[in-house]
C-alpha cells in the first residue's frame, strides 16, 4: 500500500480524502495557495506545499508546481479530487512520466470519456443511445447561430472540458446562443484553461440520473446504483439522493449495465460517473462520463456502505475489487444538500466573507438515522472569491425516503452559519415543497418552483401557531433572565406577565401562559393549548423545543421587542408585546426602504468584466448593461425597465463590493 499521498485539491474534497487516507494508515500532503494558507485541509494533512498565488490558474491548475510538491515530498500518489486537474490526462501523464501513481483512471480514458465531444461519438458507436446534437469544434458565434438552428431550439451550450455547471448555457433562439456561446466559451477558458463549445439539443422536462461505476485493472467493472440530480440551479447541482425515486428495478439494471458496458469499452479504472438524461417515459439517453470523484459520492457511499475515495486508493495500487455486482446491496435512502455561499434573496448571488459563526449539526451514524458533512471550511474562516462557493455537503441517511427527508429538515435547521449570505433557508424550502417530497422533479424543478427567484417561505398556520408558542415560552425565560439581571424584585418570576401579544408575518395570536418547573403551557384563545418544553437560554443562537411533543428547531438572533427566527426555511421576525404595548405599536408608522429603483446596484463582491452601454444610451427591457464575474462564473445585468442611462460609474478591470453603484438611470 502506498505510505504518501497527495492530495492536488482544495476545500471538502481535499479534507475528505485525508480522512480515508489517515484511516488506512497513509500520511497525506495538502497543496495550497495563498488564499488557503490557514485552510483546514493544510492544517489536517501531515505536510502542505505552498503552489503559488490565489487564482487557480496560477496555483491548482499550474501542472510543474504540482509535481514539484510531489518529488519534493516524495508522495507515491496523487489523487485529484473533483475540478482542477481531476480530468486533465496531460496531469495523468507528468505523474507517470516519474514513475508516481495518478489515483483516477488510465490516460487513455481520460481521453476518451474526459473530453465530451469524444465519449459521445465513442457512446454512439458503442450503441448508447445518445442525446442529439453537433459533437464538431464550433469556429464562433455565427457557427454555433447556424447549428442550433440546425438541431432545433432549445439547445444546450457546453464545454467540452466543463463540468460543476461552469460554462453551460440554454439557448431559446438565435439571440441567446450567440451570447451564450461567447459566455461559455470565456467560462470555460478561465475554469479549465479550454474554450472548446459543443451544442446539443435541450430535452425539456428531463431527470438528471447517474450510475456510479467502479472498476480495477483485473477486468471487474461493477455499478453502485444512482444518483437522482435533478434538483438544479444553472446547472449546478444542488440537492441529490440515491437511490432515484422515479427509476424501478428494470431500468436501474438497464443503466447500470450499460455504464458498465461502456467503461469496459474504454479500458476504465478506478470509480467515475456514467451521467444520462432521462424522460418521462424512462427512456435514458447518454450525456457525460465524469472520470473522477463526484461532489455527490457521499450519497451512494451511505446506501452501499462503500468507501469510494479507498477503493479508488487500492484500484491505483493494483489491488482486485474485493466484491462482486451481487454484492453491492441498495440500502435505505440517503440526502445530500450542498450549502452555498450564495444569497438566494439576492437571485443565489456568490457572497464571500469571514465566517463569524460555523457550526454544523452534530454528525451520527446509527442503524436507524445518520448525518455526515463533508466540509472544506471552519469557524473564523474566510470564503475567498477565487474559488468555487461551496461550503459543505450535508447528508442524512434512513431507512426510507420520507425519514431522510424529515431528517435532512432537522439537520438543516440545526445549521448555524453566520457572515456571510447562504442557501440554507432555500434547502430547507426544498424539503418542505410537496413536488420534492412526491419525488415528482424535473431539472427544471428550480426555474418552474421559483421562477422569480426566492424570497423566503411563509409558514401555514398550524406551522405559525407553533412557532409562535415557543417564542411566547422563550419570550417568558427572556424576561425572567432581565429582572435577575436588573435586580427590580427579589420575587422577580411574579414580574413576568402571562398575557402576551405574539406578531410574526401577518398573523397576531393573544395568548397566555401557564410555566412549570418542566416547562409552558401556551394558551390560545380559539385552539388547544400547546405544551412547549425546551433547555434554551437566552443567548444561545439556537434553540432546540419540543412543542405538544414535536421538535422543532429554530436559529435564534436578539432583536428589538422580539426574536428573528429561521426555521423550515421561513426567517421570521418575532414581536412579542403585554396587550397595552400591542395598542401603541399597532399606531407606529412603517420604515419605507430607500427608492433605488433609478441605480445598478452590484449584487456581489465581484470584477466588472464588461459594460455594454454608455450615458445618453436608451436601453430596452432585458438589454444587457454590464457583465459581473465572480467565483469563476459570469452574471450578466439586465435591464428592467426601458429607460436612458445617465451615469456610468464602473469599467472593465473595476473590483467592487454587494450594492456599489454602477450606473445611474434618467
Amino acid at each position: 500500500m502506498f505510505k504518501k499521498i497527495l492530495i492536488a485539491n482544495r476545500g471538502e474534497i481535499a479534507c475528505r480524502v485525508i480522512k480515508t487516507a489517515r484511516r488506512m494508515g497513509i500520511a497525506t500532503v495538502a497543496v495550497y495557495s495563498d488564499a488557503d494558507r490557514d485552510a483546514l485541509h493544510v492544517t489536517m494533512a501531515d505536510e502542505a506545499v505552498h503552489i503559488g498565488p490565489s487564482p487557480a490558474n496560477q496555483s491548482y491548475i499550474v501542472i510543474d508546481r504540482i509535481i514539484e510538491a510531489v518529488q519534493a515530498t516524495g508522495a507515491e500518489a496523487v489523487h485529484p479530487g473533483y475540478g482542477f486537474l481531476s480530468e486533465n490526462s496531460r496531469f495523468a501523464q507528468a505523474l507517470a512520466a516519474i514513475n508516481v501513481a495518478f489515483i483516477g483512471p488510465p490516460v487513455g480514458a481520460i481521453e476518451k470519456m474526459g473530453d465530451k465531444i469524444t465519449s459521445k461519438k465513442i457512446a454512439a458507436e458503442a450503441g448508447v443511445s445518445t442525446v442529439p446534437g453537433y459533437m464538431g469544434l464550433i469556429a464562433d458565434a455565427d457557427e454555433a447561430v447556424k447549428i442550433s438552428g440546425e438541431i432545433g431550439y432549445p439547445v444546450m451550450i457546453k464545454a467540452s472540458a466543463g463540468g460543476g455547471g461552469k460554462g453551460m448555457r440554454i439557448a431559446w433562439n438565435d439571440a441567446e446562443a450567440r451570447e451564450g456561446f461567447q459566455s461559455s466559451k470565456n467560462e470555460a477558458a478561465a475554469s479549465f484553461g479550454d474554450d472548446r463549445i459543443f451544442i446539443e439539443k435541450f430535452i425539456t422536462q428531463p431527470r438528471h440520473i447517474e450510475i456510479q461505476v467502479l472498476a480495477d485493472s483485473h477486468g471487474n467493472t461493477l455499478y453502485l446504483h444512482e444518483r437522482e440530480c435533478s434538483i438544479q440551479r444553472r446547472n449546478q447541482k444542488v440537492i441529490e439522493e440515491a437511490p432515484s425515486p422515479f427509476l424501478d428495478a428494470n431500468t436501474r439494471r438497464a443503466m447500470g449495465e450499460q455504464a458498465c458496458a461502456l467503461a469496459a469499452a474504454v479500458g476504465y479504472t478506478s470509480a467515475g460517473t456514467v451521467e444520462f438524461i432521462v424522460d418521462g417515459a424512462r427512456n435514458f439517453y447518454f450525456l457525460e462520463m465524469n472520470t473522477r470523484l463526484q461532489v455527490e459520492h457521499p450519497v451512494t457511499e451511505l446506501i452501499t456502505g462503500i468507501d469510494l475515495v479507498e477503493q479508488m486508493i487500492r484500484v491505483a495500487q493494483g489491488e482486485k475489487l474485493a466484491f462482486g455486482q451481487a454484492e453491492v446491496k441498495l440500502n435505505g435512502w440517503a440526502m445530500e444538500s450542498r450549502l452555498y455561499a450564495e444569497d438566494p434573496y439576492r437571485g443565489f448571488l456568490p457572497s464571500i466573507g469571514r465566517l463569524s459563526r460555523y457550526r454544523p449539526p452534530a454528525e451520527v451514524a446509527t442503524p436507524t438515522h445518520a448525518v455526515r458533512n463533508d466540509t472544506g471550511v471552519f469557524e473564523g474562516g474566510e470564503i475567498s472569491m477565487f474559488y468555487d462557493p461551496m461550503v459543505a455537503k450535508l447528508c442524512t441517511w434512513a431507512p426510507t425516503r420520507a425519514a431522510a427527508i424529515e431528517g435532512m429538515r432537522v439537520a438543516l435547521d440545526s445549521f448555524e452559519v453566520e457572515g456571510i449570505g447562504h442557501n440554507l433557508p432555500f434547502l430547507s424550502a426544498v424539503m418542505d415543497h410537496p413536488k420534492f417530497v412526491s419525488g415528482d422533479i424535473t431539472t427544471a424543478f428550480i426555474a418552474e418552483e421559483y421562477p422569480d427567484g426566492f424570497s423566503g417561505i411563509t409558514l401555514a398556520e398550524p406551522d405559525l401557531r407553533r412557532v409562535a408558542a415557543a417564542a411566547a415560552a422563550m419570550n417568558r425565560v427572556a424576561e425572567i433572565r432581565r429582572t435577575r439581571v436588573s435586580g427590580r424584585m427579589d420575587n422577580h418570576e411574579r414580574k413576568v406577565g402571562t398575557d402576551w401579544v405574539v406578531r410574526l408575518q401577518d398573523a397576531e395570536y393573544r395568548v397566555s401562559i401557564n410555566a412549570d418547573r418542566a416547562g409552558a403551557t401556551v394558551n390560545f384563545p380559539d385552539v388547544p393549548a400547546m405544551r412547549v418544553e425546551s433547555d434554551w437560554t437566552p443567548g444561545t443562537p439556537l434553540a432546540r423545543v419540543m412543542v405538544d411533543g414535536r421538535p422543532l428547531v429554530m436559529k435564534v438572533a436578539k432583536i428589538t421587542g422580539g426574536f428573528r427566527l429561521r426555521t423550515r426555511g421561513a426567517e421570521i421576525d418575532v414581536r412579542l408585546y403585554s396587550p397595552r404595548q400591542a395598542e401603541l405599536a399597532a399606531l407606529m408608522p412603517v420604515k419605507l426602504p430607500p427608492d433605488t429603483s433609478r441605480l445598478l446596484l452590484c449584487p456581489m463582491p465581484g470584477l466588472i468584466v464588461k459594460v455594454n452601454v454608455a450615458p445618453g444610451d436608451e436601453v430596452q427591457v432585458g438589454q444587457a448593461l454590464c457583465t459581473v464575474e465572480a467565483m469563476k462564473m459570469e452574471n450578466i445585468l439586465r435591464a428592467e425597465c426601458k429607460c436612458v442611462i445617465a451615469k456610468v460609474n464602473a469599467a472593465a478591470g473595476d473590483n467592487l463590493a454587494v450594492d456599489d453603484v454602477i450606473m445611474e438611470f434618467e
